[in-house]
């Protein structure tokens, strides 16, 4: 199982509508490397849903229900997309000035790399981020 960081701006889809839709198609991605990571993930892993604009903040949990499929809306059939279900809201939202305050991220593209729409995030990382939602560093 992998872990994942998928962004979206909270006025566009926001965690509280995934929650009201039960699950929804990631779709919109067209940057080649996230694309490249959406067509990494599979049935089952973990995703963090990062809310950009305003928020700049980890705010909940997702999971991937199938691996991806063709993007309905690419004509040059380049593009995949995922489906998702919400798995759960963060206790506390860990913001991005939190995650740049830590050194064990330093070196994650969150940090180095701000405008990837999806990324992995290794295991240790998952934890770290986990721990500061709890309010415990």
């Amino acid at each position: 199982m992998a872990n994942w960081l998928f962004k979206e701006e909270p006025e566009t889809y926001s965690f509280a509508d995934l929650e009201r839709d039960g699950s929804t198609t990631w779709s919109g991605v067209a940057n080649a490397l996230a694309q490249k990571h959406l067509r990494a993930a599979k049935k089952g892993d973990r995703v963090f849903l990062y809310a950009t604009g305003k928020e700049k903040a980890v705010v909940g949990v997702m999971e991937v229900l199938a691996d991806p499929t063709p993007d309905p809306t690419d004509e040059a059939g380049k593009r995949v997309v995922v489906a998702v279900k919400p798995v759960r809201r963060l206790a506390a939202p860990v913001t991005l000035a939190a995650i740049k305050a830590d050194k064990a991220f330093a070196s994650w593209e969150l940090v180095k790399q701000a405008r990837l729409s999806v990324m992995p995030v290794p295991d240790d990382l998952w934890a770290r981020i986990e721990k500061m939602a709890k309010g415990a560093t």
